[in-house]
């Protein structure tokens, strides 16, 4: 038998027939860039080139042509999709490009997130080639996917010829033994809403803290994601289409006309938990009474536990301190769980760092 699934034994072109698989949930994330000079992405950032928009008009482009897939490659199937979300971010003289693409149905969407991140990069060369016409796009690849009978697969844990299946092992059979934690392993993505920090105007100092809180309580968490508050709300739909069992986000949740995360938020949720949010409010409000003003929400999404933080370092701090205490066991909870006692590992971190005395709205 051709160990390629779309060919017959003759090594003939076919479309797999998928009618006997079961329908899952499935996420897949793919990336890309386009490269070209720091000149050319200032004009990017401020919207100076002739053909206006451009980073809008290539996200639209990248969900266009992510529900147009079947048409561009000839044995993809037609799959319905759940949610496509499209990510930009900058380097010295790049612009990243990120995909997201989810669905409820018995194939994968690799080829969907591929072809997101690849029509993206072309729109992007296409609305900048008439300042540089030497703009290359690259590094289309697929980055994760979940679902079906292969679970969870990574391309950085697909490095090595001896596992060319990829495969991630179930967090309980890969967890460390002196790590007894429900969360070991299970992944964690950190949003950060920073119009100024998505510009490389200002740094970002709060992503960093909450990603190495993460990981020292045993979460899968990348490096934090970065965007300008008018795209949180494509940012949280998208991370959340690929269920995390954490998404924590930081920034946008003060009353400022731009602070939208709450909102975002709560599109995404499918019950609230007000009494985090209340708790995280009241630890803020031990620092300065301006916490009061915090909008922030937690909930769940699925079996993905939400949480906004300030977007202070103060403000992270105190939000840290409460999930210290509720977040592995919430975690636990969602993931089908008993009511077990209180672990060692949250014995170990029961004892956060105190707040600052900076703003914690």
């Amino acid at each position: 038998m051709n160990p390629l699934t779309h060919l017959d034994d003759d090594g003939r072109a076919r479309m797999v027939d998928v009618g006997a698989k079961p329908v899952t949930r499935r996420v897949a994330i793919a990336e890309g860039r386009l490269d070209t000079t720091a000149e050319v992405l200032e004009l990017v950032r401020s919207d100076g080139l002739k053909k206006a928009d451009v980073l809008p008009t290539a996200r639209i482009a990248g969900i266009q042509a992510a529900k147009r897939t079947s048409d561009l490659i000839p044995l993809a199937h037609i799959v319905p999709l759940d949610a496509v979300s499209i990510d930009f971010g900058f380097e010295p003289a790049s612009v990243t490009i990120r995909a997201t693409v989810s669905t409820t149905a018995r194939t994968g969407i690799e080829m969907e997130a591929l072809t997101a991140v690849a029509v993206a990069a072309l729109t992007l060369h296409d609305m900048v080639k008439a300042v540089d016409p030497a703009a290359q796009t690259g590094g289309i690849r697929l980055v994760e996917k979940r679902g079906g009978k292969r679970g969870i697969w990574r391309a950085d844990a697909a490095g090595r010829a001896s596992d060319l299946e990829g495969r991630v092992p179930d967090a309980a059979a890969s967890a460390p033994s002196e790590a007894p934690d429900a969360a070991s392993g299970r992944p964690a993505i950190v949003l950060v809403s920073s119009t100024r920090a998505a510009a490389g105007e200002a740094e970002d100092t709060t992503g960093p803290v909450i990603v190495d809180w993460l990981r020292e309580r045993g979460y899968d968490a990348s490096a934090p994601i970065v965007v300008a508050d008018a795209d949180i709300a494509d940012a949280v739909r998208g991370a959340v289409a690929g269920s995390p069992a954490v998404l924590i986000t930081t920034g946008g949740t003060g009353v400022n006309p731009g602070d939208r995360t709450p909102e975002a938020t709560l599109s995404v949720l499918d019950r609230e938990l007000p009494g985090v949010a209340e708790a995280m409010r009241a630890a803020g409000r031990a620092a300065t009474p301006a916490a009061a003003l915090s909008r922030a929400l937690a909930g769940v999404a699925g079996r993905t536990v939400v949480v906004n933080l300030p977007g202070s370092r103060g403000g992270v701090a105190a939000g840290l301190a409460v999930l210290d205490g509720v977040l592995a066991h919430l975690v636990d909870q969602l993931a089908g769980g008993d009511h077990a006692p209180r672990s060692a590992a949250a014995g170990r971190h029961g004892a956060s760092a105190r707040p600052e005395g900076d703003d914690v709205v």
